[in-house]
């Protein structure tokens, strides 16, 4: 008998939930986009969208996806024939290289494995590798979504000081703005790129690129860049318009101007907190449910390089596919597919999932769709191990 009757939970890794409060803003007739509220509120917009990224530099805004945010960057960053250094760390790292290779640009990639971090000792030998600069933008992701691991963008940036380097360092932060800690500006980033379905908690078809005062200027003759895509007329546009290259996309300005009054109510830095204490959560049931049963795993094994927006696990196939079908069809809980981590046609697909924990999520909705998957491990009769949802609600209770 199926219980999943009632409001589903939408536990992927983007879109995210979407808060009633951001639905609601959206909910009205077209407005006016010539002058009044809407026209009114960008400053205050673009301000906000500054200060989530930890940045007092310039931001673009654009009527995209993540893979549109990609493109602006790459074609405000390069030069046919420019080269960059992608850190690769997992299927999303892999399609922003390609997307530049399909523009002209010609990208060494150091490919760090599905299962951890960048090591930023390697990224240091390969600029010291390139004494000529020909390297223009290292490129990274700082959660890749599928592998779930999380880069330190910092350690990267310190690489290519030490190295002597002048490449650029941009950063992809689609799964991890507003959910993982990100300093654009004291981490010395000088391009990053996001999206609006998943920590801002918006529908998808926003795309943003934020960019240093340095970015600007050195990118300043980019041959790839197009009118549409130009970020020096969106980060400092003097009119309306010009934020968005023609008309605006309005409701989702409305959802946005909404989501990023809830940030600031609830304060970054508890937004971090809580997104940490609830992955933590995710982590101590899946460690329980491993425990002396060797077919269940989180993929990353160090927690330090684990992302607080999304969690990717191992049940061995086709547990991972039986236990997501169980979760919809039986409890309502939607459960992410292991993208990447195999191919659609290898067996090994059907052994990996993902639990998105990011923007608007809080203790019940962790907590409940723990017990569904505890649920679910039992009516499928998957071996594992005892009390994922008590040691998950023992990190909610200690904070």
């Amino acid at each position: 008998m199926s219980l999943a009757q009632g409001r589903q939970i939408l536990a992927i890794p983007g879109p995210s939930v979407m808060p009633d409060r951001v639905l609601n803003a959206m909910h009205r007739a077209a407005p006016n986009i010539y002058a009044g509220a809407l026209v009114d509120m960008m400053p205050g917009l673009r301000a906000d969208l500054k200060a989530v990224a930890r940045t007092a530099q310039n931001v673009a805004i654009y009527i995209a996806n993540g893979h549109g945010a990609w493109e602006a960057a790459n074609v405000n960053m390069f030069s046919r024939g420019d080269k960059a250094l992608s850190l690769v760390t997992g299927r999303f790292g892999e399609g922003w290289a390609q997307q530049a290779r399909d523009l002209g640009v010609e990208v060494e990639a150091i490919d760090f494995g599905r299962k951890g971090p960048v090591d930023a000792n390697r990224v240091e030998a390969a600029l010291r590798a390139d004494p000529g600069g020909r390297i223009r933008v290292v490129l990274l992701t700082q959660v890749d979504t599928a592998t779930s691991v999380l880069n330190d963008v910092a350690a990267v940036r310190a690489a290519i000081d030490a190295a002597g380097h002048p490449a650029l360092l941009a950063v992809d932060c689609i799964a991890s703005m507003g959910c993982d800690r990100f300093e654009f500006d004291a981490w010395g980033v000088d391009v990053a790129v996001s999206a609006s379905q998943k920590g801002l908690m918006v529908p998808p078809g926003l795309g943003f690129v934020w960019v240093s005062d340095k970015a600007m200027e050195v990118c300043r003759t980019s041959n790839l860049r197009t009118p549409y895509w130009d970020w020096t007329v969106r980060a400092r546009a003097s009119e309306f318009w010009m934020n968005f290259g023609g008309t605006a996309p309005t409701h989702h300005i409305y959802g946005l101007r909404e989501s990023l009054t809830m940030i600031h109510e609830e304060g970054l830095d508890h937004v971090w907190a809580r997104h940490d204490t609830l992955a933590r959560a995710v982590w101590a049931a899946f460690e329980a449910w491993g425990e002396g049963a060797p077919n269940i795993a989180l993929n990353i094994a160090d927690p330090a390089a684990r992302a607080r927006a999304v969690t990717a696990a191992r049940i061995a196939e086709p547990d991972a596919t039986r236990l997501r079908q169980w979760c919809e069809t039986e409890a309502g809980v939607t459960l992410g597919i292991g993208l990447g981590m195999a191919p659609p046609d290898d067996p090994r697909w059907h052994g990996f999932l993902r639990v998105g924990h990011m923007g608007h999520v809080n203790a019940h909705m962790i907590l409940g769709t723990l017990g569904v998957m505890e649920a679910g491990l039992q009516a499928l009769k998957i071996p594992h191990g005892t009390g994922g949802v008590a040691a998950a609600a023992r990190v909610v209770a200690g904070g």
